[in-house]
């Protein structure tokens, strides 16, 4: 005796019909060349992305810390531009508004590559906001303005909170600072505060300041040691503040 059938419910159905929708148009956009890795992990998303260009952007989304170095590397390839310091200022100048914005100086009107650059690591753009020319175009896509690791990074580097899950599972749910399992309630941090990169580090290399923001300068803290460790710091910086003339 054949045992029942289960009832498809109505999500299911929509979800698999929409999937239908989206690899048919999904192929029929898709060239020749094409990152594997991208396509692998698009195909094995709940919800398929039609286009190449958001089965991109779900891949960097999903690794951030590959999108993070991917970001850096880009940035000490272009190196920091001639006559660039970093500067806090407005925002419609392409300035950071306090220091824990990330310096961008390819975001500065004087330094801007223009159309077909990375506003964030000036390296030029190709097709789908990859970073590099698979398709043998020769030129960047005057189109585009971000590189979608870019995009992925800069996310990273300006909210790192949000990635909480994703940089507990690196550091194998343990406290950075006291060994200990990590918490619910664990907080992400900076090693070195972003403070004192402003003062003590604003002169290094402009790639070099970028890992201030990133991976290597991030861990996650039990709060309780995020707390103490906020405390000496802001300790710190009365003093300093005291001994200025």
């Amino acid at each position: 005796m054949e045992a029942d059938a289960r009832p498809v419910s109505k999500a299911s159905a929509w979800r698999e019909a929409r999937n239908v929708a989206a690899r048919a148009r999904l192929d029929r956009a898709l060239p020749d060349i094409f990152p594997p890795l991208v396509l692998r992990h698009a195909l094995a998303q709940p919800l398929l992305p039609p286009t190449p260009r958001l089965a991109v952007e779900s891949y960097w989304r999903v690794h951030v810390l590959r999108a993070d170095r991917l970001a850096r590397g880009l940035a000490a390839r272009s190196g920091t531009p001639e006559g660039w310091t970093w500067r806090l200022g407005a925002a419609e100048e392409g300035l950071g508004m306090g220091f824990r914005v990330p310096p961008a100086p390819f975001r500065e009107r004087a330094f801007a590559r223009g159309k077909g650059h990375c506003c964030v690591c000036g390296q030029p753009v190709y097709r789908f906001g990859w970073h590099v020319d698979l398709w043998g175009a020769g030129a960047p896509n005057r189109n585009a303005g971000w590189h979608a690791a870019c995009v992925a990074a800069w996310k990273l580097w300006n909210a790192a909170s949000d990635h909480v899950r994703i940089l507990k599972a690196r550091q194998r749910h343990r406290c950075a600072e006291t060994g200990k399992r990590l918490l619910r309630t664990a907080e992400v941090d900076h090693r070195v505060p972003l403070y004192r990169v402003w003062r003590e580090h604003r002169t290094a290399p402009w790639p070099v300041l970028l890992g201030y923001w990133g991976l290597p300068n991030l861990q996650v803290v039990n709060r309780t040691a995020h707390a103490g460790k906020c405390a000496l710091e802001a300790g710190e910086r009365a003093s300093h503040r005291r001994a200025l003339p």
